[in-house]
Order: structure tokens, then C-alpha cells, then sequence
């Protein structure tokens, strides 16, 4: 299923959305400018998780000291066209009405902390049970992005998203509930999940970070979110 727009319309213009998706799509560009460069640059600014864990640099030294704020250089990063797409498309589909429900100042906060979280999660995956690939960078804005998933969950549970759904040669459009869609996916996720840590090939995909990242959105969108539809939905603190 892959969604494609929402019955949501927010009520203010999501700036922060629009200047994450900028700069994603820039920093991409970027990259692509690098060419044969571009492994030195993911190296030096993604985040490695045995960098995390003991705080020191592997070779090539990180782009920003100190070495753990790569977390956040990485969430900038993406491996490739498919990549990024799919990342910009759901960031542009739910991020405004999460970012609606918040005010730009806290959306901001809120998306890096998911995005931080979900970096600890696939830290603590990966050198807990596959230490051997504590080595390799991890990139993307996808553990961000989850948290604005379970963000948008909460709080727009019955939002109805226009999917395209493919299944083999079927082909329809179709309008899903966020309930269903967004439930699905993180089923989908948790279950790759385990298969991880039991040797299962994920493809490259760092789905600890999809998990860790979408359970942060759905715990923290309680604490920032202020309101939804003229409500106030939940506590909220101040920023």
C-alpha cells in the first residue's frame, strides 16, 4: 500500500515540513554532486553505532564533533532516489497535520527527538545482537519520520489517506483509514523486526530505527501535541 495524499487539511502552513523536505532533497543533490566521493561523505556524516557506543571516531573522522551528533547529520542522508522518495512522500503526506497539531516550534523538536531515539534503538539492536555490524553507517530520515507516523496515529486515527494498493497485477486506488494503514506498517516493521535478531536479511533497512522511531512519536505526540481541530487534545509543555 502505498499512500498518496490525506482528507486532513491543516490549518496553518507547515514550515517546517516544507524546510525539512528542502533540505533533505538539497543535502541529496549534494551527495549526487560528490560522485565518487560520496562514500567518504556518508562515512564521515552518517551515524555508526559503534561510534555511539564508544564515543571514537572510525576513519574517516566524523564531519561534526562531537561524534554523536552525526544522529542528527545522518538524519539528512539517503542512500538513494527510492530512498528518499518514499521518505519525502510520507513526510509530505502526514508531517503537516502533526506539525498543524503542534506549532512549528515544538514540531521541530519533536521530529529530531524521534529521530534521535530511533538512532539509540538501532544502536542498541544492532550492537546487542549483531555486533559484527556495529560498523556500518547507518543513514536516512526514515526514524524521524516513523515518529511523525505515530504521531499522526494518535492523533488522526480515523483520517482517511488515499492508497494506492498493488497485489500482483491488481492495481486500485482506495481511500484507508490512518488507523489501518499506519497500523499495518508498523506490523509489518515490528515483524521484520524480530526476524532481525534472528539473522533474517533485512536488505540494508535499518528497521530498529522505523520501530524505536514510531514508538517515540506515538509516547511523545501526548506531550506536544496542543491541539487538534480547535481542541486541545492532550497536556502539552511549553517550548
Amino acid at each position: 500500500m502505498i499512500p498518496i495524499s490525506d482528507e486532513n487539511p491543516s490549518r496553518s502552513v507547515p514550515v517546517i515540513t516544507y524546510l525539512v523536505v528542502a533540505a533533505n532533497i538539497l543535502v541529496f543533490v549534494y551527495q549526487i554532486s560528490l560522485g565518487p566521493r560520496v562514500e567518504g561523505f556518508i562515512r564521515s556524516c552518517a551515524f555508526i553505532p559503534a561510534e555511539l557506543v564508544t564515543g571514537q571516531d572510525i576513519a574517516p573522522a566524523a564531519c561534526v564533533q562531537p561524534t554523536y551528533l552525526t544522529v542528527l547529520t545522518s538524519m539528512f542522508m539517503h542512500g538513494g532516489l527510492l530512498h528518499i522518495g518514499s521518505n519525502m512522500l510520507y513526510l509530505w503526506i502526514f508531517g503537516n497535520n502533526v506539525e498543524d497539531s503542534m506549532g512549528s516550534a515544538r514540531f521541530l523538536v519533536f521530529y529530531l527527538l524521534c529521530g534521535v531515539l530511533a538512532a539509540l534503538a538501532q544502536t542498541w539492536v544492532t550492537v546487542t545482537f549483531s555486533p559484527e555490524q556495529a560498523g556500518i553507517p547507518n543513514l536516512g530520515a526514515s526514524g524521524a519520520i516513523a515518529g511523525v507516523l505515530g504521531g499522526y496515529l494518535v492523533l488522526f486515527p480515523h483520517a482517511r489517506v488515499r492508497t494506492l494498493i498493488i497485489f500482483g497485477f491488481f492495481i486500485s486506488m482506495t481511500h484507508v483509514p490512518a488507523l489501518i494503514l499506519l497500523g499495518l506498517w508498523f506490523v509489518l516493521q515490528f515483524f521484520q523486526g524480530l526476524g532481525s535478531m534472528g539473522g533474517a536479511d533485512t536488505g540494508g533497512v535499518a528497521v530498529w530505527a522505523h520501530i524505536g522511531g514510531f514508538v517515540a512519536g506515538l509516547v511523545l505526540v501526548r506531550f506536544f501535541a496542543r491541539s487538534v481541530r480547535g481542541r486541545r487534545a492532550v497536556p502539552a509543555y511549553r517550548f
